[in-house]
């Protein structure tokens, strides 16, 4: 069932099946899928996320629709009409998306329609048609709501949480403003300007200089320009996908490096005259992602995006690939999340990119892989701490942010053997903390991530470590926990051919062990001293056992063979006792979440604290 919800002042998105209007919390150790369309004037967007309680969101997938719902609409305040032809055009991509959502079993999503359903003079005619024949009901946003989602959207993308930034956003039908600091809007406003309007009436009829003085006009009209100086701006954000396209024309033709691009490029004025003059010149500029359809309008954007610039003193702009689709996730997000943060994907984004720039793919899998391994021992330790009513005083309390930070540090543990393989983690460890890269983390927090990559490897940390003394007691026994947890799944993801699976018990869990035959080479006799070590540490952080659980063999060299891994592992075996039977489950690296997906069962002796007992079958 997908949930209904307002945004803003507007009604919006809604169910495939059934429509029911409320408020869905998202648990906090789990993910939902989340939806949002956009009914552009240019064309329709799907965008599709994991979404997590904390309000960090992993793109699924994005589709667009060349819908082109305003061709033939007027920018010149006659009276508009959405076409039969772009009705239909319009029903057809939004029946393939409720296809999607339905093979995607979305759980919630919104649908919002921008300038051109908001301007026809028969949109309740069109609205009740889609109704009718789909059964979903559109959220026709306001000018000042689509500003605001826009704002929200940009904020997801870029760490200026705490600047006064002006968002510009160029639409097919019209241009979204809007000055936002902290989460909230001061201004915002939409102007009757888009790429699509503008090139229908003046620019296909060459009329180029009559689209210049109408874009004066308006803007003029709206006193944009006023407004948006008596507040001020520490910087300008575009966004849409003609702003990204004018982004990418003129990185085409600039010097810089594709790093100085990730790392809070800006297009600046001079750049944006120059790409104009070769447009209005007849040149057509051939962009990687620029279909056809787009450069038929980019003309238009280009320079409505000048006069912008001219207005408002505008010196250089930085492009933002999020915008409305993202705000209506963010705000869907803050709805149902108490724990919701908006910096919350400005920081996993900076994760990931430091992440990407010094790792090869395969550490990258590697490392998502070790990342599902620890949110698995994570949230098995933190239901383990709140369920334990016997040491409340001595209790460790796991919240959302020590697993972020743990993922973090997995991510990025590695990132030192760029510059060699001695002494990595202490590279990684200086990189990490002095480098700068890590957007919307504090200082702590830094210190925090830094610390636990630091310690991955070699001594483990003491209580008494100097680097940690200016934490609270509690933070000093959470970090030796993340770190527990952090080198218990490290030592666990080396062993590719080694299924893993969590089960929950009274008195804490167990990890079950078995082969697989991915990595027939792989065997759990293979298990080292290191992870030895690692179950050694964990014992002196939890004074509790963790219990191993290794598969039956059936020849007796096989069983010779368990007794001697066991012996290793310090653990008595009584191979007459009866087995039970387990359900594994296979590691499924999935985005960057490293979820943990359902396998098939097989037979498995259990083996706790020295004893071996019979254990009921669990399904997962």
């Amino acid at each position: 069932m997908s949930t209904c919800y307002l945004l803003g002042s507007s009604v919006a998105c809604h169910g495939l099946r059934t429509v029911s209007q409320g408020t869905m919390q998202i648990p906090a150790s789990h993910s939902k899928q989340l939806a949002s369309i956009d009914m552009g004037t240019n064309s329709f967007k799907l965008l599709l996320v994991r979404a997590h309680p904390s309000g960090r969101f992993l793109t699924v997938d994005r589709i667009k629709e060349p819908v082109v719902l305003g061709r033939g609409m007027s920018s010149d305040g006659e009276a508009s009409f959405i076409t039969l032809d772009a009705q239909l055009r319009a029903i057809s991509a939004l029946r393939n998306f409720a296809r999607i959502l339905d093979q995607h079993s979305v759980d919630s999503f919104s649908v919002v329609a921008t300038s051109a359903v908001r301007e026809a003079e028969n949109k309740l005619e069109f609205l009740s048609k889609i109704q009718h024949d789909l059964g979903l009901q559109v959220g026709v946003l306001s000018g000042e709501d689509e500003a605001r989602l826009i704002y929200q959207g940009v904020l997801q993308f870029l760490p200026l949480y705490s600047e006064t930034i002006l968002t510009v956003d160029i639409g097919g039908g019209s241009t979204e403003f809007a000055l936002g600091k902290k989460g909230e809007v001061i201004f915002g406003t939409s102007l009757k300007l888009g790429h699509v309007t503008l090139t229908e009436n003046f620019v296909k009829t060459g009329e180029i200089g009559s689209m210049r003085k109408k874009i004066q006009s308006v803007i003029g009209e709206f006193r944009v320009v006023q407004k948006v100086k008596a507040i001020g701006f520490d910087a300008v954000v575009g966004s849409s996908g003609t702003i990204r396209a004018i982004g990418r024309a003129a990185f085409a033709i600039s010097n810089v490096s594709s790093m100085q691009f990730c790392r809070g490029w800006r297009f600046t004025k001079d750049d944006l005259a120059f790409i104009v003059e070769k447009l209005c010149g007849g040149e057509v500029l051939t962009l990687p992602g620029v279909s056809k359809r787009r450069s038929e309008f980019l003309l238009a954007g280009a320079i409505l995006l000048w006069e912008i610039f001219e207005a408002l003193g505008i010196a250089d702009m930085e492009v933002s690939e999020y915008a409305l689709a993202e705000g209506v996730i963010a705000e869907m997000l803050a709805k149902e999340c108490q724990s919701f943060d908006v910096s919350a994907n400005v920081r996993w984004r900076s994760v990931v990119r430091l992440a990407t720039r010094f790792n090869s793919d395969n550490r990258m899998r590697l490392a998502v892989k070790c990342i599902g391994i620890a949110k698995d021992i994570f949230e098995a330790l933190r239901k383990y701490g709140e369920g334990r009513n016997d040491h409340k005083e001595s209790a460790i309390y796991l919240e959302g942010k020590d697993l972020e930070y743990l993922e973090a540090a997995i991510l990025l543990h590695n990132i030192g053997l760029f510059i060699g393989k001695k002494g990595y983690h202490k590279q990684s460890f200086y990189i990490i903390k002095n480098g700068g890269h890590l957007d919307g983390y504090n200082n702590e927090e830094i210190q925090i991530i830094a610390l636990l990559v630091r310690h991955h490897r070699k001594k483990f940390p003491k209580r008494n470590l100097s680097a940690i003394q200016g934490f609270k007691d509690e933070e000093k026994q959470k970090f030796r926990v993340l770190c527990v947890i952090m080198r218990l799944s490290l030592a666990l993801k080396q062993f590719q051919g080694i299924m893993l699976r969590r089960d929950e018990k009274d008195d804490g869990f167990e990890l079950v062990l078995s082969e697989s035959s991915v990595h027939p080479e792989q065997k759990v006799a293979d298990i080292d001293l290191d992870f030895e070590l690692e179950m050694e540490h964990f014992r002196e952080i939890f004074q509790a056992n963790i219990s191993v659980v290794l598969p039956t063999f059936g020849t007796k060299n096989e069983q010779y063979l368990l007794l001697l891994v066991c012996h290793e592992l310090g653990v008595d075996v009584d191979l007459n006792s009866k087995t039970s039977l387990s359900v594994q489950i296979f590691m499924n690296i999935d985005s960057l979440t490293g979820e943990i997906l359902l396998a098939e069962k097989s037979t498995a002796c259990t083996f706790i604290a020295g004893r071996s007992e019979e254990e009921p079958c669990k399904d997962g």
